[in-house]
C-alpha cells in the first residue's frame, strides 16, 4: 500500500530481526536530536532495538514526533566512552594559568558605574 505522506515514503522497510536466542536481548541505543540547523545535538533519551536501523526508526517515532527536530543521532550505548569520576582531577585548571579564566576580571561594577555616570535622562 502506497502512502501519500512523504515522511512515510522516505522510510525504507527494515529487515525483520532474527529470532533472539535464549538469554539475548535488544541492545540499548542513546538518542540525540538537533532542534534546528547549527544547534548542538542534545541527548533526549534511549531506545532498545535489534540493530541501528531499527533503533533509528524507533527513535524517530519516540522522540521525533512530538519534539521538533531536524536531525537525529542514534548511538549504541556500549560504544560511548567516558571517564570515571575518580579521574575528575584531570579536568582541573593548572594554578599558574588562572589569568586565562574570565572570573579573574571583575569589571561589572566599573561598567555599571560608567553607564550610570554617562546616561542622560
Amino acid at each position: 500500500m502506497k502512502s501519500f505522506d512523504p515522511r512515510v515514503n522516505r522510510i525504507e522497510p527494515i529487515e525483520t530481526a532474527t529470532e533472539l536466542q535464549l538469554g539475548e536481548s535488544w541492545q540499548p541505543f542513546e538518542v540525540f536530536h538537533q532542534k534546528k540547523r547549527g544547534d548542538h545535538h542534545i541527548h533526549v533519551g534511549s531506545v532498545r532495538a535489534a540493530n541501528a536501523a531499527q533503533a533509528l526508526l524507533f527513535a524517530k517515532e519516540q522522540y521525533g514526533r512530538r519534539q521538533h527536530c531536524v536531525n537525529m543521532w542514534v548511538v549504541r550505548s556500549a560504544d560511548i566512552a567516558s571517564f570515571t569520576y575518580e579521574d575528575a582531577d584531570i579536568f582541573e585548571t593548572a594554578i599558574d594559568k588562572e589569568y586565562r579564566e574570565a572570573y579573574g576580571f571583575k569589571v561589572r561594577d566599573k561598567i555599571n558605574a560608567y553607564k550610570k555616570k554617562n546616561t542622560t535622562i
